[in-house]
This record gives structure tokens, sequence and C-alpha cells, in this order.
């Protein structure tokens, strides 16, 4: 064979392996391919391997159908109250309909950033500033809702949209910390005079039991103390009137009791406040008993003589 021949017979091996390989179209995992037969929309190839017609079927575009995330710029808005601010948006959306997102709209993702912010617009438009700032929820449902419903001919899903950020102007900004820092300094006041208070009680709760407790051990050791007091004068008592009972059972003589006498004598005469008439016959029990009562003591005016002498 020629070498010419062999040459032309490579070239058009080569040239159907690059049809064969045109043909065999593998679609990844989560993504689908939009295909064209003669400029038109033909099919579209799910995730797998797929034959197509060389030269007259085409791959017109890749669609991935994962959720996506478009962060638009910030937007200023003016609030029914005339304040102007920045609003920033997130948008998560899905491709629902690959067909209708290619052949749909011209630049999706322009058609969406500019549909969000006039839906935005309009929708501050019709808040003052405060239920802009405490409303984002519902700013962000009603958008939602907008978005997903205008989207829907170009094969796109809102899953949800967020306010990212609100930027009011910066006089607006440095009042809303001024308010701010007063209402902090106002719960920190309040939350200090609580907690003093509740000190205070708490103290005042502790000192009251505790003299509560002073006022028990002080009676408990009072009654403690009369009770041996009396035990003591009882136990007194009784060996007394054991004596007594002793000596009674002994028939004491008049000697004994004139001693006993004497001894009483001895211990009256000891007292500097007491006066002692003894009886002349002091051996006479009942003149030694008679003379011990009539221990007089001395009267202040007495007392007051003896000063001043």
């Amino acid at each position: 064979m020629e070498p010419v021949a062999i040459i032309i017979l490579a070239v058009i091996a080569v040239l159907i392996i690059l049809v064969i390989a045109r043909c065999i179209v593998v679609v990844s995992q989560a993504e689908t391919v939009v295909v064209q037969r003669l400029g038109k929309y033909s099919r579209t190839l799910p995730a797998g391997i797929h034959f197509i017609i060389p030269f007259i079927e085409t791959r017109v575009s890749t669609i991935s159908l994962k959720e996506k995330v478009a962060d638009f710029a910030p937007q200023p808005v003016i609030t029914k109250d005339n304040v102007t601010m920045q609003i920033d948006t997130v948008v998560y959306y899905a491709i629902t309909d690959p067909k209708l997102y290619v052949y749909g709209v011209e630049n999706p993702m322009q058609a969406i950033e500019n549909l969000t912010a006039t839906t935005l617009r309009n929708l501050i438009g019709d808040l003052e500033l405060d239920q802009t700032l405490t409303s984002r929820d519902t700013i962000n449902q009603r958008m939602r809702l907008i978005l997903d419903e205008a989207t829907d001919p170009w094969g796109i899903k809102v899953n949800r949209v967020e306010l990212k950020n609100i930027l009011p102007p910066k006089d607006i900004q440095e009042a809303m910390e001024k308010q701010m820092r007063a209402e902090r300094q106002k719960r920190e006041a309040i939350l200090t005079a609580e907690g003093k208070k509740e000190a205070a009680i708490l103290m005042a709760q502790g000192e009251k039991e505790a003299a509560i407790l002073r006022a028990e051990a002080k009676k408990a050791t009072m009654i403690a103390e009369a009770e041996g007091q009396a035990q003591a004068l009882l136990k007194v008592y009784e060996a007394q009137a054991q004596g007594i009972t002793a000596i009674n059972a002994s028939n004491p003589n008049a000697a004994y009791l004139t001693l006993k006498g004497y001894e009483a004598l001895e211990k009256m005469a000891t007292s500097d406040s007491a006066k002692i008439v003894i009886p002349t016959d002091i051996s006479n029990v009942t003149g030694l008993i008679t003379a011990m009562k009539e221990v007089v003591a001395p009267t202040a005016k007495t007392q007051e003589k003896k000063k001043s002498e």
C-alpha cells in the first residue's frame, strides 16, 4: 500500500473517531444538557451516557440543577417616611426546567437582579423606617413569593430571599446607636438596682433569722440556767431537810442548840448592817431565837447622819 493511501486511511480513521466522540455525551450527576436538532429544541438529557446525531443535533447548554446563591449589590431604597437606605439581598434559587431557563429569558441572572431591586423598592416604599428594621422576616417572605411567581416562566424556583444588610443614613445610624446605648445603660441600671434590692432583702432576712436564732439560743440558755438553779436549790433544800430530820432524830440536847445559836450570832455579827440585842439568859434557847428576830437594819437617815458626822 502506498504511503498516500495510508495517510488517507489514517485521516479517515481519525475523523471517524472524532465523529463517534462527538456523538457520545456524558452528563454528570445534578446536571442536564439541552440538545437542539437543526436549530430547534430537541430534548433534555439527564445524568448518564447518551448518543446524539452528529452534525444534526448539538448541545446548547449544560445546566446545573444544584441550588445557587445570588448575592446582589446594595440597592438604594426610600421608605414611606422619606429615609434613603442601602439594602443588599441574597436570593437562593434552583433551575427546575432547563428548557425554560435556556429559552425563557435573555441573561436570567440580570433579570432576577433587576426584578429583585424593583420588588424591594415597592415593598420598602410602603413601610416606615422602624417597620423596615423590625419586619425583615415579613419582607423576606413577601419578596420570595413575588420573585418565585415572576421567575416561574423562566424555569427558576426561588427557595428563599434574605435581606443581608439594611444600612440607614449615617446620622440615623448614630441616633440609633445612641438610643441603643441609652437602652443598654437603662437595663444595666435596672439590673443593678434589682441586684442591690435582692441583696438587701437577703441581708435583712439573714439578720432577722440570726436575731431569731440568737434570741432562741439566749432563751434556751436562760431556761437551762434557771432549771439548773432550781435543781441546785432543790438539792440544797433537800439536804437541809435531811439535816434537820437527822438532828431531830438524834434528839439534840440544850448544849448543842446553844452552840448552834452562838454560830448563828457569829455570822450575824460579821454583818455591818445588823444590830444584835443579846438576851440576859443566853443559855435559854427561846431567848436566843428572840434575839435573832430583833435584828434591825439602820435607816437611811442614820446613815446620812453618820456621813455628816
